[in-house]
């Protein structure tokens, strides 16, 4: 039998055991170079607050490097277990060589009542079968959370590495305690120093599988400056339990996921139920692949916000969203630029940025009762201050819908708000007569455009006279 280092911590058991098959993370390159195909079966069907997570908790290390550290966090009880957890990870989570270390989270609770930035990682597994609960302080957030680094976002937790892979099995949760949060902002948008549950930064050639992400305290995760990560069949439920659900959501800024400086991100196998966006693509957002999703009750999948740096040049390109379902939502898709006018400063102001949006393809789309269908909109202003619709120089081109179906309570297809300082081209929807308008027992015939160059496959039938437009 092979041994392993034996640390001895205080917070911290250490088993030793023999190795068995190695991870090996997916290939660089585009997203296509990941494996493709059907993620394998979500066992918990459609979402409500999620399974309960008290899963399996076996001999740990189902595929560690031989010379790798082991580290078992032990919960702190009702004390705060983020020290365990900084600790178990900078023991065991950085890794020479072809060594590869390994995180245990027991079935247990874990109260997380500080900050965590455990950035550097290298060559670890994570096996997480328990609970990371944030604690409801919210002075303390608002005071000390770490910057991600853009739009003036902050976040409880700054996570990152190269060759990381964190398996949550369908049982390892995150819960943000989110509903204080939801209570607290009262539909503040972008409330300062409100934390991110998790920040994703600097990872590269890493998977994170099977975890489950509930009512997160704002936006789910960001994955920023990341490269080559397959997040797989994952698990998002930031829904507010005190408020009817609507389009003034008490749930605001609670995104599935959002992807920054970020190239050949695959998402495959995720539900999300909140009330933003399910999954958005910002800045510098390349080579991005969706598929095989069910999101439902918030805003779509979003290309935006993006144009908010005066004169920075920041782009979205090769993106796309297939086999994908959309229930009693606002949008399948929608696009959100700035303005050409710069005013205040993010997360809230801004505008003037200069880039373009291009080749994305929105494909195999299934609606159930969606309340709008596709929008761009490039008016997006300081603290939604109207007009200025036709500054933006931030291009959009080259993007098609194209195969989608089901139901919806609008006779609108898209509303293509584009700016006249920059129109938008090659713009393709076609195979979108699976449509059924619920209202009118009719199939949705209304394309209504601004600045549209020569659309293919529709035909533009009026301009577009509000943000998510009915007829």
């Amino acid at each position: 039998m092979l041994s392993y280092p034996l640390l001895l911590l205080p917070v911290l058991s250490v088993l030793a055991h023999p190795p068995p098959p190695s991870f090996e993370p997916g290939p660089p390159g585009s997203p296509s170079s990941w494996p493709q195909g059907p993620p394998s079966a979500w066992p918990h069907g459609p979402p409500s607050q999620g399974p309960p997570h008290n899963g399996p908790y076996g001999p740990p290390g189902n595929g560690l490097q031989q010379g790798g550290k082991v580290c078992v966090v032990e919960s702190a009880g009702s004390n705060d277990s983020a020290p365990a957890i900084i600790d178990a990870l900078d023991k065991c989570g950085r890794n020479t060589g072809s060594d590869q270390g390994l995180v245990v989270f027991k079935n247990e609770t874990y109260n997380v009542k500080s900050v965590m930035n455990t950035t550097g990682l290298r060559n670890v597994k994570i096996e997480h079968y328990g609970t990371l609960l944030w604690d409801t302080n919210i002075p303390y957030w608002l005071n000390h959370s770490l910057p991600v680094g853009y739009q003036n976002q902050s976040s409880a937790w700054l996570f990152g590495g190269e060759n990381v892979h964190w398996n949550g099995f369908g049982y390892g949760t995150l819960d943000g305690n989110g509903q204080v949060w939801y209570d607290f902002i009262n539909g503040t948008n972008n409330y300062p120093g409100r934390p991110h549950q998790i920040t994703i930064t600097g990872t590269d050639d890493s998977v994170f599988e099977g975890i489950r992400f509930v009512q997160s305290q704002m936006w789910t995760m960001t994955i920023i400056h990341s490269n080559n990560v397959l997040m797989e069949n994952i698990y998002v439920n930031s829904t507010d339990l005190e408020h009817p659900v609507g389009f003034e959501f008490s749930s605001l800024n609670t995104d599935g996921a959002d992807t920054i400086y970020a190239d050949n991100i695959t998402f495959r196998g995720w539900t999300v139920d909140n009330g933003d966006d399910s999954i958005s693509t910002k800045a510098n957002s390349t080579n991005i692949l969706i598929e095989n999703c069910d999101f439902y009750t918030g805003l779509g999948v979003a290309v935006g916000s993006i144009g908010q740096y005066k004169d920075r040049f920041e782009i979205v390109e090769n993106v796309t969203v297939r086999n994908v379902s959309i229930n009693h939502m606002r949008y399948g898709v929608y696009f959100k630029t700035w303005t050409g006018v710069s005013s205040g400063y993010p997360p809230n102001g801004g505008g003037a940025g200069l880039g373009y949006a291009a080749n994305l393809t929105f494909e195999d789309f299934h609606f159930n009762n969606a309340s709008g269908l596709f929008a761009v909109t490039q008016c997006t202003s300081y603290n939604s201050a109207t007009g200025n619709c036709d500054t933006s120089e931030f291009n959009i081109r080259d993007v098609t819908i194209k195969n989608w179906y089901g139901t919806t309570t609008s006779d609108v297809v898209a509303s293509i708000q584009c700016s006249a300082a920059s129109p938008c081209t090659g713009m393709v929807i076609e195979n979108v007569s699976g449509l059924l308008d619920t209202v009118n027992g009719t199939v949705p015939a209304q394309y209504l455009c601004d600045s549209v160059v020569s659309p293919t496959s529709f035909n533009c039938t009026g301009a577009p006279y509000g943000e998510n437009n009915r007829k």
